[in-house]
C-alpha cells in the first residue's frame, strides 16, 4: 500500500503516548509522523478535537504548549471532519463512543480505522486496531 493514504480516527491515548515517550521509533510516534506527512488522514469531530485539547493539557502530563498546538493543528489541518453514525454498543466510558461513532460514519465512504491503545474500551471489530497493527497495515513506518 505504499503511496496510498489511510483514514483513521486516532484515540487520545495514542497522542498521549506519542508525547510521553522518548522513543522516536514507538508506534504512537510513527502514527503522529504519518499524520504530519499526510500518509494518515485523521478523521475528526469537534468533540474529538476538544478531548485532544483537554486531555493533552492535564497538569499530570506537563506537555509543552507548542507540542500540543502542533499536534492538534495538524489534525485540524490534515484531517477530514465527520459527523457521528448511530452506535448502539455499550461503552464503559461514554467519552469513547464518539471515536467509535465517527469511525462508523467514516467507513461509509472510506476504509477508515480506529487506532487505540485501549482495545478493551471498544467493540471487537476488525477496524479497531492498535498503533502497531495499523502501521503493519500501512506497510511502512512513515519515516
Amino acid at each position: 500500500m505504499p503511496g496510498k493514504r489511510a483514514y483513521a480516527v486516532i484515540d487520545t491515548n495514542i497522542l498521549v503516548s506519542a508525547l510521553w515517550t522518548e522513543n522516536p521509533e514507538s508506534p504512537p510516534v510513527k502514527i503522529i509522523d504519518c499524520v504530519f506527512d499526510g500518509r494518515i488522514v485523521p478523521v475528526v469531530h469537534r468533540k474529538i478535537l476538544r478531548e485532544y485539547d483537554r486531555v493533552l493539557h492535564y497538569d499530570k502530563f506537563s506537555f509543552p504548549e507548542r507540542d500540543i498546538k502542533n499536534i492538534v493543528n495538524a489534525f485540524k489541518r490534515n484531517g477530514i471532519r465527520k459527523r457521528t453514525a448511530k452506535s448502539f454498543e455499550e461503552f464503559s466510558d461514554e467519552s469513547d463512543r464518539v471515536f467509535y461513532a465517527v469511525t462508523l460514519a467514516a467507513r461509509k465512504k472510506h476504509d477508515a480505522w480506529l487506532v487505540t491503545g485501549n482495545m478493551k474500551h471498544f467493540p471487537k471489530k476488525e477496524f479497531v486496531v492498535t498503533a502497531r497493527v495499523f502501521l503493519d497495515f500501512l506497510e511502512t513506518d512513515c519515516v
